[in-house]
Formats: structure tokens, sequence, C-alpha cells
């Protein structure tokens, strides 16, 4: 059995259980990475909504301690974030998704506040056009 270790995929955080190695890997067993992540371990590979990735003969992938995260998230091609120590991870979107989102030209929806504090959605701004001014310190 692992110790508490924060899974976020997908913006939602979840506590699975984890084995860490000295190397930096992460072991999670299966039924964690299904219900953190739905994805199913299958003889065929990991699976979810109609959708399977084989896993590759000889990958440390799925071993016998558990799913490697860092092979998991390799084989899926979507980028890693991992701090052992403070016992979390972030898989982010892959390329793939990302490029459709670009490609669609549509701007995610989120919700800032002016100068004085009000809240203000792109959505309440649907058919007209925004210009956002975005500055960063560093």
């Amino acid at each position: 059995m692992g110790l508490p270790f924060t899974l976020i995929n997908e913006g939602v955080a979840q506590v699975v259980q984890a084995s860490t190695g000295a190397d930096g890997t992460v072991l999670i067993p299966p039924a964690d990475i299904e219900q953190a992540m739905g994805w199913l371990l299958k003889p065929e590979g990991f699976c979810r909504d109609g959708q399977c990735y084989p896993i590759p003969s000889g990958s440390p992938v799925a071993g016998e301690h558990g799913i490697d995260l860092i092979a998991f998230a390799s084989l899926l091609e979507r980028p890693l974030a991992v701090d052992v120590a403070e016992s979390a991870a972030f898989i982010g979107t892959g390329a793939t998704r990302r490029a459709e989102a670009l490609a669609s030209l549509q701007a995610p929806g989120f919700t800032l506040p002016d100068l004085d504090g009000r809240l203000h959605s792109l959505s309440d701004h649907r058919g007209k056009k925004v210009l956002l001014a975005a500055y960063a310190s560093w």
C-alpha cells in the first residue's frame, strides 16, 4: 500500500495511493488510475471512452507494483510535472487536444476582475469584440 499522492488531471485533483522511488518514479495502483483518470487497464492496453492505447512490449508502464506514472503520461502523449517531495503530479493536456482547441479559434471561458474588483466573464461579451490586455511582471 502506498502513501497519499495528489494527482491533478484535467483540472481535477484526486488523492490516490502511490509508491515513490529514489529515482523519481511514481507507481500508482491500476484501480487508482481508473478512479482518478478513467483509464482502465485491459489486456489490449489502457482504455477509456472506446479508445485504447496499447502498451508496447517491454514498456515499464504497467508492472507488478503498479502503473509507472511517467511512462503512463508518455504513452498518452501528455506532459507531466511531478514533485515527489510534495507528493503531487500534474498531467497536462495532450498536444493533439491543445491543437484542436487552438484551431477552433474559440477562447476558453474565464472570469477576471476589473480594477474595481467587479468580475467579468468572457461569456458575458459573446458576439462582441473584446480586447484583453495581459501583463506579467516576470
